[in-house]
This record gives structure tokens, sequence and C-alpha cells, in this order.
């Protein structure tokens, strides 16, 4: 699958992974991307993009990931403007990372996971993205609906290709119940797309990358970084985020490719 001629939307385009991803395929000379993050900067950020460009490709759309109307209208637009969307990256997400199970040491009393923190991570991370990837679906398969087609043949050419964003902490990290349970959940409902989606053309995978150089794993302070991550990282650093986007562009593009891509940088939890 070409980038050119292509139309992409990226959520948590705004930094990190998805903007990486989005400066990538603007190279791959893809005709526009959908940048969208909650974040006031995702404009910013678009600008830079097409500055770097050369070219006015990335359109910043600012919203809530998990707003169903939200979501329909960023489809709206860009297809009114470019052409019906082919390529989903859903990377917008969040940790909320705490034990599971802490015992305050005066008290004795066992303090759990709050429920409301799972609840907003499984929006963010699970539901969010899956449903990012149904809408592209969906209108693939009324436009292929409306001109007759029904199921998708080789011949015809790959209709459209999802990656989502997994994580190693999918098999399992201390701290990250919640986010650790997104990332695996990702796994079973890409499986499950994959299944159904080829019935219109459209490819559905997960990438797990390691301990990235993202805000997100900047967050947890350098020192904890230094200490907890890098002495358990073959690679002997953090990857760059244009790392990630490289192997995201390779599952989006190579049609063989399917299931899972690990870019974990030599990663292994201690023991």
């Amino acid at each position: 699958m070409e980038f050119l001629n292509r139309v992409a939307v990226i959520t948590g385009g705004g930094s990190g992974i998805g903007r990486a991803v989005a400066a990538a395929m603007g190279r791959r000379d893809i005709t526009a991307v959908a940048l969208v993050d909650v974040n006031d900067a995702v404009v910013d950020v678009a600008e830079t993009l097409n500055v770097e460009a050369g070219r006015s490709f990335a359109i910043p759309y600012k919203g809530d990931t998990t707003d169903e109307a939200f979501r329909a209208s960023v489809f709206d637009d860009i297809g009114r403007r470019h052409g019906r969307v082919s390529l989903c990256v859903p990377a917008a997400g969040i940790t909320r990372d705490d034990l599971a199970v802490r015992v305050d040491k005066n008290s004795g009393k066992a303090r759990i996971y709050p429920v409301e923190l799972f609840k907003q991570v499984v929006d963010v991370n699970l539901i969010a993205p899956v449903y990012w990837a149904l809408e592209m679906i969906g209108r693939v398969a009324e436009d292929r609906a409306a001109k007759g087609l029904k199921r998708w043949t080789p011949e015809e050419g790959m209709q459209g290709s999802v990656v989502f964003i997994g994580s190693i902490s999918s098999q399992g990290n201390r701290g990250q119940i919640s986010y650790a349970s997104t990332k695996a959940g990702l796994e079973g409902a890409a499986a499950t797309i994959m299944k159904e989606a080829m019935y219109y053309g459209v490819r559905c995978g997960v990438i797990h990358p390691g301990f990235t150089d993202t805000p997100m794993v900047r967050a947890m302070g350098m020192d904890y970084v230094a200490k907890n991550i890098l002495p358990f990282t073959q690679l002997g650093r953090l990857i760059r985020p244009e790392e990630i986007a490289d192997a995201i562009c390779f599952m989006l593009a190579n049609s063989a490719v399917s299931g899972e891509l690990w870019v974990d940088a030599g990663w292994h939890a201690p023991a």
C-alpha cells in the first residue's frame, strides 16, 4: 500500500509517537493527515510539520478522542476536504499508574486501585482506539456498498489499514494494572477486527513499543528511567519515536504483515 493519494487519521498526534508517525507519513508523500489531540499544542505541531514538509498535509483537530460526535466530525471534515480515510493510527493514550493493592503502613488497611481511574484508562486506551478504527472501517464499507461492491478481492488492492499502539506492558508490568489491561485488550480487538474487516479489504495489527523517548515516559523522571529501565534494555537507551514511526509505516504499507510487531529494544522486565 503506497501512502501517495492516501488520507490518514492519527490520534494523539500532538506529541510522541503520534507526531512522529505524522512526520513519517509526510515524508512518504501522504495526501493528508488528520492530526487529533486533546491539547492546544496540536495546532502548532501541525504547522511545524507542514513547514518541515514544505507543503500543507497535516490538519489539526482539537478534541476528546472518547467523544463520539467529535470522532465523526473529524472523519466528515477530512473526508470532505481530501477524500475517504484509509489509514488509521489511534495513538492517544494515558497512564494512571499505581499498585493494584497497597497496604497503609499506619492503619494496616488495604487500598485497592480506584475503579474510576481504571475506567478512565479503559475509555482512552481501549474503547476510543477501537472505535476510531471502526469509524474508518464503517466508512470504507459504506463506500463499497454505494458502489455495489461486496466481498473484497486481492485484485482491488488494499482498501485500508489500522495499527493500534500496544505496549510491552501488555505482558504485565508492576504498577500498571489499568494500562497493561488496555494494551492486552487491543490484541484481542485487533485480531477480531482483522478477521471481520478483511471482508472490506482493511487490515489491522498491533505494534508493541518498548520504552520510548516520549513525554509519557519522561514524566516518570529520568532518574527512574536510568535506574529501572535502561539497565534492562539491551539497546541501552530509550527508543526514538521516529524508530517506532518507521515500524508503524512498515506495518501500514506492507500487505503481507499481520498480527503483532514487537519493537521493544530488547527490554526484559527484571525478575
